[in-house]
């Protein structure tokens, strides 16, 4: 059994997790990568904290208490508007202070937002296909799903 925690945008605290947990039982976007056959368990679920990401400091060893052996960021962090500046610092610091490896995305990028993001320069600028290249590669028909 994989066990997981996510990390949420604190622009979305009130967020029930609905995309993600979905995505989850799927096996879709950033949890493509387990197997099918696989069981995976949520071991802990909060926000990053607020800009600038106070929560990334701790949640983390929380998670890590629960047995968390990865570490999602979601999707929001990638798709927000505008996306996270502090994405790539909350990987390494996490990777680097935890030894946890850290997951970029979490449920697919919902097709509207790629479609809308794609046309503006901060997305090139950003390089996010390089950082979160898994979501990129979803079926745009499942992308359609998660609009």
């Amino acid at each position: 059994m994989k066990k997981i925690g996510i990390i949420i945008c604190g622009r979305y605290q009130s967020c029930g997790g609905g995309k993600c947990f979905r995505s989850v039982r799927e096996r879709t976007g950033g949890f493509a990568r387990y197997p099918k056959d696989e069981p995976v368990e949520v071991v802990g679920y909060s926000t990053c904290g607020g800009c600038p990401g106070g929560n990334v400091e701790y949640v983390p060893e929380e998670m890590m208490k629960n047995g968390a052996e990865v570490i999602h960021l979601a999707t929001g962090l990638v798709v927000g508007y505008p996306p996270c500046p502090r994405i790539r610092q909350f990987k390494e610091f996490i990777e680097k202070r935890y030894g946890l490896p850290v997951v970029v995305g979490t449920h697919p990028i919902p097709l509207k937002y790629l479609e809308m993001h794609a046309q503006l320069p901060f997305w090139k600028d950003t390089k996010m296909e390089d950082l979160a290249g898994d979501l990129m590669k979803e079926n745009r028909e499942i992308m359609k799903a998660y609009n």
